[in-house]
């Protein structure tokens, strides 16, 4: 049986990322970036298909784990008849190659340890070439464009299309193991001292979280969250991914299965916020012209998400040979969501852009432009349907959360022109952001429900819905904002965690019914505070709070049935939301003023 989601820990070098059971198995790790087919591992848990692991040989008594205090070096304690041991696992800053560094350090007693590393490229379908590098520094496995390289004075020998073996360690002894991606036309990347690495390592995280400026509620947990974040953006781009895995289910054994490994532009104003008000200026300034780049072109074919690049072209296909996730299918990789018609991302792109400048952040002098161009193609499409911020499959509705994002787009257009004093046509701007309001007050709202609702017509609630308040569409004192949170409370609460969707549409499906939504949950917590209800807000708060992993960790779902995360892990939006959400209450605890993380408006 693969370990639960929540029994991974994350380590990465900015680059890419790899997932570390508690067991002691690293059983998902993409190379060269994090939406590559070079995949050294399938998914989670299928040992077939992947799989390196370090363990004590006899049997283990006790099994505990942390992260070095302000570091992404994640250390992993089993305790032995024997004796005791540490495994300790870390991804060095990136130099020309990437690296994975596993020491086994001795603790106490004299302990037997076996390793076995199941090298598998293209999503565990292709095996490698597995020979001695002529050199003797290591052990090189090749198939196709990929190439690594394992180096460790331990002896190994292959088994059964394995590499395995046996090991003794004592109390102060440090045994190396350094597994190095490449491509395999090139020379094999030059070995790096593991020593000197863990150093580097400590040195580089302990530097970036000295930069944190938070000093509020859960600061452990946010800055572990901020560090997720980090490790999750593409340091070459500023590209931030939405998780490092694929297909992890939304619900145990269904068929909610997706590729998160991509930027979503949906997240995007969340992120700068999270960023600029923990005092991350230079990853927001990254993160903002990777927007910028991203969405260069026409805005009609401006897309929801892209890749680590900012490539479009993100197809999806089924790996049909892997199992899933506890027998979770299909293996999607590619989202073919990435073509959707999903209007809420021009808001989000130009709320970004506003959110920036009233930070003062440093803009690029082209992005006054790019947003004027956005919004007079907004003005001539804000009034089709489309898929809604949930990619929802199938025929486009007018979805109340999209319509609002065209109206924050309107909204902060003008606030940036009004403010910074750029040339806009305001007037006919003004025009339709009230035109918007109107439309969506007389067709979004059902007074018989007292609340928003989904989409146009409908009967159903939606989570996203929360976001009203906060983004300024109406005050949070408004009758009709009330009532919708009364009715998100009433219908969306399951267990005291929201959904993102109606179960009341769901409950007919054949498909299970996915987890609650953990990032919906912290929304429904931020409506609060801006309502002034602060005990419910940091009731809902410590709900998520209490359901992260023992690392801080958490996914993007949270099955209250099962008492278990599910989807992809770990998810950047529920962190971010995390993030913001501790901004607010801290905010709201120290004065009577609008919390800091609320989108200026």
């Amino acid at each position: 049986m693969p370990c639960r989601i929540e029994d991974y820990g994350l380590i990465g070098d900015c680059e890419t990322a790899a997932l570390v059971g508690r067991d002691g198995s690293i059983d998902w790790l993409c190379w060269p970036a994090f939406d590559s087919d070079a995949c050294f591992a399938g998914l989670l848990g299928t040992n077939m298909h992947g799989r390196w692991l370090i363990t004590p040989a006899g049997d283990i008594k006790g099994t505990s784990r942390r992260y070095r205090e302000n570091t992404l070096i994640l250390e992993t304690r089993f305790e032995t008849a024997d004796g005791a041991v540490d495994l300790i696992d870390f991804m060095p800053p990136r130099g020309k190659a990437s690296d994975v560094v596993r020491l086994v350090r001795g603790v106490r007693g004299r302990v037997k340890m076996r390793m076995q590393l199941v090298i598998r490229f293209g999503f565990g379908a292709d095996i490698p070439w597995v020979k001695k590098d002529e050199s003797g520094s290591g052990l090189l496995a090749i198939a196709g464009p990929d190439m690594t390289v394992l180096r460790t004075p331990v002896e190994t020998r292959g088994e059964d299309l394995t590499t395995v073996a046996e090991f003794e360690v004592g109390a102060g002894d440090t045994i190396p193991f350094v597994l190095t991606y490449g491509p395999s036309h090139l020379p094999v990347p030059e070995p790096i001292d593991p020593t000197k690495a863990l150093q580097a390592t400590e040195e580089f995280w302990a530097d970036w979280c000295s930069r944190c400026t938070y000093d509020g509620v859960q600061h452990d947990l946010v800055m572990r969250s901020l560090i997720t974040l980090k490790a999750l953006t593409y340091a070459p781009t500023g590209g931030i991914i939405a998780a490092p895995t694929t297909s992890l289910p939304e619900k145990l054994g269904g068929a909610r299965n997706w590729d998160y490994r991509f930027c979503w532009l949906r997240d995007a104003t969340f992120t700068l916020l999270a960023l600029m008000n923990s005092g991350y200026t230079e990853e927001a300034s990254a993160w903002h012209n990777w927007l910028l780049r991203a969405a260069a072109g026409a805005p009609a074919n401006m897309q929801i998400m892209y890749g680590i690049m900012g490539q479009r072209r993100l197809l999806e296909w089924e790996a049909d040979w892997l199992p899933g996730y506890e027998g979770a299918r299909p293996v999607r990789v590619g989202n073919a969501a990435h073509a959707q018609l999903q209007l809420d991302v021009y808001g989000e792109l130009i709320d970004a852009f506003h959110q920036s400048r009233m930070a003062k952040l440093e803009l690029d002098e082209g992005s006054w432009a790019l947003e004027c161009t956005v919004l007079e193609h907004l003005a001539e499409v804000w009034d089709q349907p489309d898929h809604g911020i949930w990619e929802r499959r199938g025929e486009g509705r007018h979805y109340v959360s999209s319509k609002v994002m065209t109206w924050v787009a309107f909204d902060r257009g003008i606030k940036s022109a009004e403010q910074f004093g750029f040339k806009a046509p305001l007037l006919k701007w003004r025009v339709l952001r009230d035109a918007i309001h109107r439309d969506v007050c007389d067709k979004g709202f059902d007074a018989g429900l007292n609340s928003f609702i989904e989409s146009y017509g409908s009967k159903l609630l939606d989570a996203s819905i929360l976001m009203l308040p906060s983004v300024g569409f109406l005050p949070p004192d408004d009758p009709r904002v009330r009532g919708t949170l009364d009715a998100i409370e009433r219908h969306l609460m399951r267990d005291g965690f929201v959904l993102r969707h109606d179960p009341r549409e769901l409950a007919g499906e054949q498909q299970p019914i996915e987890g609650a939504f953990l990032a919906c949950t912290l929304w429904l917590a931020d409506a609060f505070v801006l309502a002034g209800d602060y005990e419910k807000a940091q009731a809902l708060f410590d709900r998520v709070v209490a359901v992260a992993s023992d690392l801080g960790l958490l996914a993007e779902e949270y099955d209250s049935v099962a008492g278990r995360q599910t989807g992809n892990f770990p998810q950047a939006l529920t962190h971010i939301a995390l993030i913001n959400t501790a901004h607010n209450l801290s905010a709201a605890k120290a004065s009577a003023e609008k919390p800091a993380v609320q989108r200026s408006k």
